[in-house]
């Protein structure tokens, strides 16, 4: 019997349909799924585990949080434990029958591992059984054929890397982790988290904020002219662009008289090159744009990726392989009915040239690999699904081409702009919505031609703090300092988000705790701050990966590396604990109260429930209830009937704000569903 090992239900499903040739049925092994089929006269079973099966954790004698010494902690050896004991244990019985094993996980560090785990169950049963791997980048027919045609080895360097990389966040967690909430007194599900990869994410999103708080905007002044000609009104700004001296800007400004000459035309062809094909960073970005989260985004395909739609969409690659059929996608595409006329004017091209950006030696880029129906995915799957489509489409294509048009005016002796541009081909900006030409049309236009003067505008503007980073921004951003990989900077952002130290959607916003964490950290540690020391951790697990260093070489350098930063941390407690204490109560205030003009607070009781009440309790016993459920953001605005504070309640993708008084008359008037 062959036994084939793969990382989730859904991907086991379609293997199995791929290698049998036809429908295979689930069964159930003790309480655990399985796909048995028969082929060529030999049996196989495909067996799909749940991620990884095994943890890594210190031993249980280092569970306390409180009785344990951070320093000593450091130094613990992590043990591997099986966490899903009911699909160990029917690996076990299953394995026993198996002549040949296989390892079809995903086909990277965290695949190899999961892989890994499992051969090592496998072999507490039968230790001489016969091992091979399928790598594959896409659930296709053609994709799994070819992948168990040539099985190959078993990459334990590359299961090591990840494993080291799993034992590193241990150490490095666990240490900081229970140091800072052990030293603020944050213990339970309001522990204070810090970790190697996310605290250097978490200052870089406190660094920027701080920079628009130290902002100082600076008043600077645009004249705009709308000039007339053949009944057509058109923009032209002075040549100057920014006047930065008012005066100045007035004194141009007064300059004018009825009509402008022109002086200059100039119109040239620009193309606009089509985009690269999709690599994860570039993917999660785009995803971004268009509603998601970086998270959500990856999730979605994942499950599309094992449900056979696209290629695995973990990858750094740009350029697509010669041994992908391009039109044979196309065609598969043009069968689609949402998107196959677009598949079959690509298709219909005398030649195809696809682009091309930076190729490494990992999965090809995230393409299409098979015709996913409308039908048969959900709205936000559909989404995901069609970016990718469309992106694949758009490399396919031809540039852009528009002609862009400069005219000179001299309206009395001043220098005066306008610019237009007109689409000659659209070329791939007709299949990837996502990114629009703008059309401005200029009237004919000659030079010496005379030009009304219809309106003259002196506009005051002023400077703008740096932008706040979105998850497209930030992901870049982590890419090009090496925090974190393609597998993880998604989840990395998603831990900052549930851990409530940043909020909002498009734009990262810090808490209050963001900044004392950072803070006290900067001052008192401030390597683990700065991104330097975590992106030479992640070239020591590439070492380990290609086989140039161990495991534990890795993992103990790193150890050193956070024992001296716990050192100096411990040298410090006391004023760490002071301010971010003092940062949670601030975090924890949502207004005055109006009672005894002491601070309004969110509490939560022991028996699970939320309220508010005045800090000055029990001097003062003014509180309110609370929605129970949903996530409570603070407005920082004060009810006009009552002048208590206004808080916001999100629940999904629905919110509404309210008075927190139940009895004030504007309670429905703020419910903004």
């Amino acid at each position: 019997m062959k036994l084939i090992i793969t990382e989730k239900e859904i991907a086991a499903a379609k293997i199995a349909e791929i290698l049998a040739n036809k429908k295979v049925s689930k069964s159930i092994y003790e309480n655990v799924p399985i796909f048995p089929f028969e082929k060529n006269k030999i049996k196989y079973i495909v067996f799909p585990l749940k991620g990884h099966i095994v943890d890594v954790d210190f031993p249980s004698y280092y569970s306390s949080w409180v009785g344990t010494d951070i320093k000593k902690l450091v130094f613990v050896e992590p043990i591997y434990i099986e966490k899903e004991k009911r699909i160990a244990e029917a690996l076990k019985k299953i394995a026993s029958e198996a002549d040949e094993v296989i390892i079809a996980t995903d086909a990277d560090r965290e695949g190899e591992s999961i892989g890994v785990e499992a051969i090592e169950i496998i072999k507490k049963i039968k230790p001489n059984v016969k091992i091979k791997r399928a790598i594959f980048s896409a659930i296709t027919p053609k994709d799994i054929n070819e992948a168990f045609s040539k099985l190959e080895e078993v990459d334990y360097n590359l299961a090591d890397s990840a494993n080291s990389r799993r034992e590193i966040d241990l150490l490095w967690g666990a240490a900081l982790t229970r140091f800072l909430s052990l030293a603020t007194g944050r213990l339970g599900k309001d522990f204070l988290s810090v970790g190697r990869v996310q605290t250097p994410v978490l200052s870089l999103i406190v660094s920027r904020e701080k920079e628009r708080m130290q902002f100082k905007p600076k008043k600077y002044w645009e004249i705009k002219a709308i000039f007339e000609k053949d009944k057509q009104t058109f923009e032209a700004y002075h040549k100057e662009g920014k006047f930065w001296e008012k005066e100045k800007a007035e004194r141009v400004f007064k300059n004018k008289s009825g009509y402008g000459i022109v002086k200059e035309v100039k119109s040239k062809e620009k193309i606009i090159k089509k985009p690269l094909p999709f690599n994860t960073t570039e993917f999660l970005r785009s995803a971004t744009t268009i509603g998601f989260s970086a998270h959500e985004a990856m999730s979605i395909a994942e499950y599309l990726y094992q449900s056979g739609y696209i290629s695995y969409p973990r990858t750094d690659n740009q350029v697509y392989p010669s041994t992908i059929n391009l039109k044979e996608i196309l065609e598969e595409l043009s069968k689609n009915e949402d998107l196959g006329k677009d598949a079959k004017e690509i298709l219909s091209k005398k030649s195809i040239k696809p682009s091309a950006g930076k190729q490494t030696k990992d999965h090809p880029p995230i393409y299409p690999v098979g015709n996913c129906k409308k039908e048969n995915v959900n709205a936000k799957q559909w989404k995901i699904y069609e970016l990718v489509v469309r992106r694949f489409l758009a490399t396919l294509a031809e540039d852009a081409r528009v002609n862009s048009t400069s005219i000179l005016i001299d309206l009395s002796s001043e220098p005066y702009v306008a610019n237009g541009q007109t689409v000659i081909d659209p070329g791939w900006k007709k299949y990837y919505p996502y990114s629009k030409l703008s059309e401005v049309i200029l009237p004919q236009i000659k030079k010496n031609d005379k030009v009304k003067l219809i309106d003259h505008k002196l506009e005051e503007k002023e400077t703008k703090p740096p932008e706040r980073y979105s998850q497209s921004a930030l992901i870049k951003l982590m890419e090009e300092l090496g925090l974190g990989t393609k597998a993880t900077r998604a989840e990395i952002i998603q831990k900052l988000y549930q851990r409530r130290y940043i909020h909002g959607s498009k734009a990262i916003e810090p808490n209050n705790l963001a900044f004392a964490v950072i803070d006290v950290l900067q001052k008192d540690a401030e390597k683990i701050t700065k991104p330097d020391m975590t992106a030479e951790l992640e070239k020591e697990m590439d070492l380990v990966a290609i086989g140039k260093k161990k495991k534990k070489e890795v993992v103990d350098e790193s150890r050193n590396m956070l024992k001296e930063i716990i050192d100096e941390l411990c040298e410090k407690r006391e004023n760490i604990s002071r301010e971010i204490k003092k940062a949670l109560a601030k975090d924890a205030s949502i207004g005055k109260c109006t009672v005894c003009n002491g601070e309004l607070r969110i509490i939560n009781s022991k028996f699970g429930k939320r309220f508010i009440a005045c800090s000055n309790y029990p001097n003062c016993k003014n509180s309110f209830p609370m929605p129970q459920k949903g996530k409570v953001t603070i407005e920082n605005k004060i009810c006009n009937y009552c002048n208590n504070p206004i808080i916001k309640v999100s629940m999904g993708k629905s919110s509404y704000k309210m008075c927190i008084n139940p009895n004030c008359k504007s309670k429905e008037n703020w419910k903004t569903k």
